[in-house]
């Protein structure tokens, strides 16, 4: 975004607009075209949110979260989460999925978790298709179910989530589709970020699959550079 965007995108933010004040945010929450400044994003997500943008209040939970601009505070982080999760947003359903699961800010609930990562799933949630295949992966709250595990994966893959890029892969390897599963590994190193790059490296280079040490480390890191 040049400059000239910037000052436009901070004009309409400074007059009110709601979805101005959200973008202008993630800017300053991003640095691009902008020094990063997470305490000013808060502040911008929090008047959007004021008005009722979605998004924006996901994001200033995500700042409570994450401890982007304030202190950590895993409490606010959900409470805003859960709004924004009960009035629609995907995102939103998905965060405060990920803190019921874990007992962060909340007490812990991982049925409660699995309703809403199915309630984003619904609406197309790459992120949410994926945990809620490690649900079923990891028989929590019902029995254990690899085929919908598998299933899950591959729609979160296909949905352009490095996990579940990686995820599906894993069940590729399982049912003997090693080439499929290396293609995988490399889209899974193109999207994911560098500390997932690294822990998938390491998780590779020690599988039982010898395909996986060799061909899938070279994908998942040829993927990376790219």
């Amino acid at each position: 975004m040049s400059g000239g965007r910037v000052a436009l995108v901070r004009e309409a933010a400074e007059a009110g607009v709601a979805e101005a004040q959200a973008v202008y945010g993630q800017m300053l929450l991003d640095g691009l075209e902008i020094a990063k400044d997470d305490r000013a994003a808060l502040g911008w997500f929090t008047k959007a949110a004021a008005q009722h943008h979605l998004m924006a209040l996901n994001m200033v939970g995500r700042c409570y979260d994450l401890g982007w601009g304030t202190a950590i505070d895993k409490r606010r982080a959900a409470e805003c989460y859960r709004i924004a999760a009960e009035r629609g947003l995907d995102w939103a359903m998905y965060n405060y999925a990920t803190l019921l699961a874990l007992g962060e800010g909340v007490a812990e609930d991982k049925a409660a978790a699995l309703d809403w990562l199915e309630k984003a799933a619904a609406l197309g949630n790459a992120k949410a298709i994926n945990f809620a295949g490690s649900f079923a992966e990891d028989g929590w709250v019902h029995p254990r179910d690899m085929a919908k595990a598998a299933a899950c994966y591959a729609r979160a893959a296909e949905g352009g989530d490095f996990r579940g890029a990686f995820n599906h892969a894993r069940m590729l390897a399982a049912a003997g589709e090693i080439d499929a599963a290396v293609g995988w590994l490399r889209k899974a190193g193109e999207w994911g970020n560098a500390a997932f790059v690294a822990k998938a490296a390491t998780w590779l280079a020690a599988s039982d699959v010898a395909a996986f040490r060799t061909d899938g480390l070279a994908a998942l890191r040829d993927g990376a550079t790219c």
